[in-house]
Order: C-alpha cells, then structure tokens, then sequence
C-alpha cells in the first residue's frame, strides 16, 4: 500500500466512526472479534502494562444480561440503589461543555420525535442502551482497581482501536457509559473478582442503515478551537 492509500484508509476508519443506536441482528463472527481485539492491544500503554480486561456477550449470555440489567433500569427503587462508581463526568457542568452535551441530546431526541416534555420516551430510549441498543455483540470493559489515572488514558486508547479496528471491518460501535450505574449487577453477572472495576461497555455489529438515529453525526471543534502553535 503506497503512502497516500494508508492515510486514506486510517483516516476513513477514524472518520467514518459515530455512534451508532441500533443495529441488525446480523451474527458477527468469534474470529473476528478476536481479530479486532488482537489489533486493538497494539495500544500503548505505560511500561507495557497493557490494563484492559474484555468480556464479550453473545447469544443466550447477552439477553441474560441484558434483561437484568433492562429490568433493574425500569425498577425506579433498583435505579435509584446503584451509583456509579467513578465519575465519568464533571460534578458541576459549565460551557462549552454544557452546551455540546445538551445539543448531542436534542440533536439525538429530535430525529427520534421525544420532545422535551416526553418523560416516558426518553426513559425508554435511554432503557435501549441497556440492550447494547440491538447489537448481537455486548462488550464490557473492566480494569484492575489497583491501576493508576495513567492506564485509564491507555485503557482509552485501547477502546478507540477496538473502535477503528471495527470500522476497518464494516462493523459499528457505540461505546457506552451508561452501565457504570449497575456495575454491582454486572460483577454479578458476569462473575467478576472483587478487584476488578468496570470501565464501560460498547455495542458491536453491524448498523441498522434505516434507523434515522444512525444519521446522527456530531459536530466537532476545529482545529483552531482547541490547538496553540508556539513556534518563538
């Protein structure tokens, strides 16, 4: 492949990535899987610590989890028992961040038609993230609790390759935080040892090219926005 043909390419997997919120049903193969995890490792990380545990839901497995976990999310008394175990996002919001975090959920509730009045509608549209929104595959991410902030950056370069590496295939992600919640149903369900923390979960498969919130694609900073060039 002559120099112009890889940057392409890398660029098109990179590019081409959204998430996306429904899926076929379409099987996606064990080996391939396998495949897009073995590129994924190539991540760096710190002296080679490599700090990513995979677990992979499939067939009978997913829906087991996937109904428990759906259930305890329409349970308002189960809901309201779990808390997440990190913070995955700010205590106290402020702009810009506010405001791109309100427009991705506007954005997102307007192709689906859930106006802002509509509890009911959101509560089930958020209940999808539950079922990996349809993916045959569910992957859930979990890290050794004695690790440092310096492998979660690796862990999140570890989670982009396995998202590239999907695109590269024809396959789709969505990665997903929203399981941080039930991780103590997810330690129980999936048997997880005691020092093993979950990170988040991720949706695999193919895409669902009639789903209008597959055309979602968000909006981001120009270069110019978030760079500084020092050059004296």
């Amino acid at each position: 492949m002559n120099p112009s043909d890889a940057i392409a390419a890398v660029d098109a997997a990179i590019t081409g990535r959204h998430s996306m919120r429904a899926y076929l049903s379409t099987p996606v193969p064990r080996a391939q899987i396998e495949d897009i995890l073995a590129v994924a490792a190539r991540a760096p990380s710190g002296t080679n610590t490599q700090p990513w545990q995979v677990h992979v839901l499939t067939g009978a497995a997913l829906q087991r989890f996937t109904r428990r976990l759906g259930e305890a999310f329409d349970d308002p008394a189960q809901r309201e028992a779990h808390a997440e175990e990190y913070d995955y996002y700010p205590r106290q919001w402020v702009s810009p961040y506010i405001d791109r975090r309100r427009k991705v959920g506007w954005d997102l509730y307007g192709l689906l038609g859930i106006g802002k009045a509509d509890k009911l509608r959101m509560h089930a549209q958020h209940a999808r993230n539950f079922q990996f929104f349809g993916a045959p595959v569910g992957l859930i991410f979990t890290i050794d609790r004695l690790m440092g902030q310096g492998s979660w950056l690796d862990y999140g370069m570890f989670l982009q390759n396995v998202m590239v590496a999907a695109r590269a295939r024809g396959l789709d992600t969505c990665p997903q935080a929203a399981f941080t919640q039930f991780h103590r149903l997810i330690q129980e369900e999936l048997g997880l040892a005691a020092d093993q923390m979950v990170v988040c979960g991720m949706a695999l498969g193919h895409a669902d090219p009639a789903a209008v919130e597959n055309s979602l694609v968000t909006e981001r900073e120009p270069v110019s926005g978030f760079t500084r060039f020092l050059e004296a």
